[in-house]
């Protein structure tokens, strides 16, 4: 059976930057088997099924990688939206605003056109994890294959998705780190996370940071943009009692290395010293439409 699918790069403004992602509008009647490998088949960080609504007002939405399902993920989730706004999926004019039923619950994302361009900006409200037992910092150096001086801290996050988080002293250190399997095995496979967003640059409120992921285990050699982890760092440096003030923003550029320039808004929102929401935002440009012929192996018979 035919199913349109469409292929847009999330986190840029212009085509063959940012995160590829392949989304497929109408995924009635295709199983969880098949979405898993038509996912391994198109090979992006991820690709996105959206699905008739459980909910009255929301849109069924389930986003898997190469390797796996995941509950949440940031560049699938307003690429969706995005594309749901570029082929008419959804009415009216802009801003859109639209909630996305997804395997973490509903995510609220809002599309809006300017000069041609579609940007897109997801909320979501709650708590952001952030539990202890993080591996040192001479763990995480030799999970990256660097000096154990050159990670200045290491902790967990998530806010559906979670991630282990390491500061390094420099952009060079960034640039220079490399995931050692033996050592991610070891030291990083079992924890509460192994997916690894490691960054350098200004922490203050506005600054801007220059970063990297990879998670071996969802299949991601490497990612070039990663809102999910973006909206957990941002969420969890907002919560910590030296971040005075009701909003905490940064600005976080990734990809540059794979030649996939990525540039992601994100926001914390506090009140009475606790983070009520966290938001990220970007641009998504359009790239290719076409058909991918799904086995009846595959479909919900």
């Amino acid at each position: 059976m035919l199913y349109t699918y469409h292929i847009v790069d999330v986190f840029t403004p212009s085509p063959f930057g940012g995160n590829q992602l392949a989304v497929l509008p109408d995924a009635s009647g295709i199983s969880a088997e098949g979405m898993q490998k038509i996912a391994r088949e198109f090979n992006f960080a991820e690709t996105t099924f959206v699905l008739p609504s459980r909910n009255p007002g929301t849109i069924r939405l389930r986003i898997f990688t190469p390797g796996a399902e995941v509950d949440f993920a940031g560049h699938p989730t307003i690429g969706t939206a995005c594309v749901l706004v570029m082929k008419q999926h959804v009415e009216g004019a802009s801003p859109w605003r639209m909630v996305l039923d997804e395997n973490v619950g509903h995510v609220a994302v809002d599309v809006s056109r300017r000069a041609g361009l579609f940007h897109g900006a997801l909320t979501l409200s709650g708590k952001v994890d952030t539990p202890s037992g993080a591996p040192s910092t001479a763990d995480l150096a030799a999970v990256l294959s660097l000096q154990a001086a050159e990670v200045n801290q290491v902790f967990f996050a998530g806010v559906g998705l979670p991630f282990c988080f390491a500061q390094l002293t420099s952009k060079e250190a960034v640039d220079r780190a490399a995931i050692d399997r033996g050592a991610w095995t070891m030291k990083l496979s079992r924890a509460w996370s192994s997916n690894v967003f490691f960054f350098a640059g200004d922490l203050s409120d506005g600054g801007e940071i220059y970063a990297r992921m990879s998670a071996p285990a969802l299949g991601v050699t490497e990612d070039p943009a990663t809102g999910s982890a973006c909206a957990a760092l941002v969420g969890a440096l907002a919560s910590r009692a030296e971040l005075a003030g009701d909003v905490y923003r940064l600005s976080i550029r990734q990809g540059v290395a794979m030649g996939r320039r990525s540039d992601i808004e994100a926001v914390a929102r506090k009140s009475d010293g606790a983070v009520t929401s966290v938001s990220v935002s970007g641009a998504t440009a359009y790239v290719a439409s076409g058909e991918i012929d799904v086995p009846s192996s595959v479909l919900v018979s």
